[in-house]
């Protein structure tokens, strides 16, 4: 790992250790996971924010200003505003998308649950999220959250990657291995 990611990732560690020690002590795990998913879902859709976060033009005060207005409007809690005003202070919210990550992952651990990646050819139907987790459940003995994605050149199956395992049942992967052993054989 280069040295400035390894920076970025030890400065993130340490401010989603802060606000989930935080959010614990408090009893706010699950206020903290709804403000974690709120502010992951507005930078993925807002340009504007991502350029406060990434922006080193703007002074501290105006970050710190910008964040904790979109953290009022989008009714975060005390904890996730003050984290953020502390880090736009700092001049750390260019960390804010890998400490999303790491709260995130925190608070899956604390609460027993995993994270799965699943990749399928069309969006599954609620019936066969519903499906897959049950089956990821007894087959891992905790509560799997599903995070999807939709990739067409699948054609078929589904790739799922439940923490260092992936499990690739796509036609494109099957048709993949087939070309590999018929040049083998030609």
């Amino acid at each position: 790992m280069s040295e400035p990611a390894s920076i970025s990732s030890g400065i993130a560690a340490r401010y989603a250790t802060a606000i989930f020690d935080l959010a614990r002590e408090a009893g706010a795990l699950t206020a903290l996971a709804a403000d974690i998913d709120a502010l992951e879902a507005a930078l993925a859709a807002s340009a504007d924010l991502r350029g406060v976060v990434a922006s080193p033009l703007l002074s501290r005060a105006g970050q710190e200003h910008a964040v904790v207005a979109v953290a009022k409007a989008m009714g975060l809690s005390a904890i996730a505003r003050n984290t953020l005003a502390l880090m736009a202070q700092k001049r750390r919210l260019f960390v804010l998308p890998q400490m999303i990550v790491d709260v995130r992952a925190r608070i899956a651990a604390a609460m027993g649950e995993m994270t799965a990646e699943v990749t399928a050819v069309t969006a599954l139907t609620a019936a066969q999220s519903k499906q897959l987790a049950a089956t990821l459940k007894a087959r891992f003995g905790k509560d799997v959250k599903l995070k999807t994605a939709v990739d067409g050149s699948l054609i078929g199956g589904l790739v799922v990657k439940l923490g260092s395992m992936m499990v690739d049942t796509s036609i494109k992967a099957k048709l993949a291995a087939l070309q590999n052993s018929m040049k083998e054989v030609g």
